[in-house]
């Protein structure tokens, strides 16, 4: 007979985190259906002990864009909702939880406040200002010195026609290939 794995969710307004607690799992099979369908199974441990899940999530979820990883300790799936908006439940089936599904409090974010964190945590508490450069006059740099050091400097179109007329055309091959990657 097969058990259950501890499983953790969490949502968010275009997804749902589901991670399923088990160490060592081999054979993993997951079955995801456009309605809501999710289904897992796998074998852990030195007995190749059974485990399966059957969930009908709450409403339908992109199969597509949906994503998983296995871990040494977890397998997490990452499942998008069909449409963006929040689940009042993670299960269709109103009522109860099973005991093997609980709320993953750690990456828990509320619905109002995931839209306060769209643009990151701005709390500078622990920054130190003072090696910014903004200490004052003593730090001010003569704005007629910066300019003539960018006119002195040699342009690279200048570095690549020295480079290709002294016979070095792989520097200039691999100049090139590596300003267009950066």
């Amino acid at each position: 007979m097969s058990r259950h794995p501890s499983t953790k969710w969490v949502q968010r307004t275009d997804k749902v985190f589901i991670t399923i607690e088990l160490p060592d799992a081999k054979d993993v099979k997951l079955n995801l259906q456009p309605d809501g369908q999710f289904s897992f199974s796998a074998k852990s441990g030195a007995d190749n002990v059974p485990y399966e899940l059957d969930l009908e999530l709450y409403d339908k979820v992109k199969v597509d864009e949906s994503k998983a990883a296995v871990g040494l300790r977890n397998i997490c799936y990452i499942v998008v909702k069909e449409e963006k908006k929040w689940w009042p439940r993670l299960l269709k089936q109103s009522g109860r939880s099973p005991v093997f599904l609980k709320v993953d409090w750690d990456k828990w974010v509320d619905e109002d406040e995931e839209m306060d964190n769209k643009f990151g945590d701005m709390d500078f508490g622990g920054m130190d200002f003072s090696n910014l450069g903004m200490g004052g006059p003593d730090e001010m740099d003569d704005e007629d010195d910066d300019d003539d050091a960018v006119e002195s400097a040699p342009k690279d179109e200048e570095k690549i026609e020295e480079m290709s007329g002294s016979g070095e055309e792989s520097k200039v091959e691999t100049l090139a290939t590596s300003e267009a990657k950066a």
